[in-house]
């Protein structure tokens, strides 16, 4: 199975493992090379450095990248780093397929971000996993509605305008730009379930039949 992911700045990197047996050498041939790698030295070296195109996050861009192997325990062996140059200074990533193109990796790596962040939306604007329940079915259950729930949300957000998603009055200090959340987009069906609820019942007579229960439902909406 092959892992991409984020590598810390202070990894504890090792060279390339000789492959050439020495006179008389037995055994295996070393996993690990024993001089030590520092990616900050690494990145500071202005040689090396090459232009890949790559798509993240649906958008093409351009990094400045270097890629090289080396070695790091936790991996198990033999690795592919790929720093990137940002604006704000530099970030490395790894593959343990030391095969992989840089730009394989950047955009599997910008792949598992957006699944770690769809999660991190289950979890804090859905609840997912905090709910408990009788029987593990029912969990199970839980987990698979506040997945389509996500899914509802994500995909009424999709032809909406960032106005429309986007309701900074109530902090109209906060200018900066940044695309909508799914907190955003999830409020931003409820406004507009609220809208909707409370025009259709203004169109019916106070009073009337199904008036009250219309009201109790609209109640619930603004209370949730």
């Amino acid at each position: 199975m092959v892992m991409v992911s984020r590598l810390p700045k202070n990894a504890a990197l090792g060279s390339l493992p000789s492959t050439k047996r020495r006179p008389g050498q037995r055994g295996p041939l070393p996993t690990y090379g024993k001089a030590r790698l520092d990616l900050a030295k690494r990145a500071g070296q202005p040689r090396g450095w090459q232009q890949r195109e790559c798509v993240q996050y649906r958008q093409r861009v351009h990094k400045t990248v270097k890629v090289f192997l080396a070695t790091w325990r936790p991996a198990g062996g033999i690795i592919q780093v790929v720093l990137v140059a940002e604006p704000d200074g530099w970030r490395a990533y790894f593959s343990t397929d030391p095969s992989l193109s840089a730009r394989q990796v950047l955009e599997l790596a910008a792949d598992r971000g957006a699944l770690e962040e769809t999660f991190k939306d289950l979890k804090e604007v859905w609840g997912a996993g905090q709910q408990q329940l009788r029987n593990v079915q029912a969990n199970v259950g839980a987990f698979n509605l506040n997945g389509w729930l996500y899914t509802a949300v994500e995909a009424w957000a999709w032809p909406q305008a960032h106005e429309q998603l986007v309701d900074r009055r109530a902090s109209p200090w906060d200018k900066e730009e940044r695309r909508p959340s799914h907190q955003d987009k999830r409020k931003a069906l409820q406004r507009e379930v609220l809208r909707a609820e409370t025009q259709a019942l203004l169109q019916q007579r106070p009073g009337g039949e199904g008036f009250r229960d219309r009201l109790e439902r609209l109640l619930g909406f603004a209370l949730q």
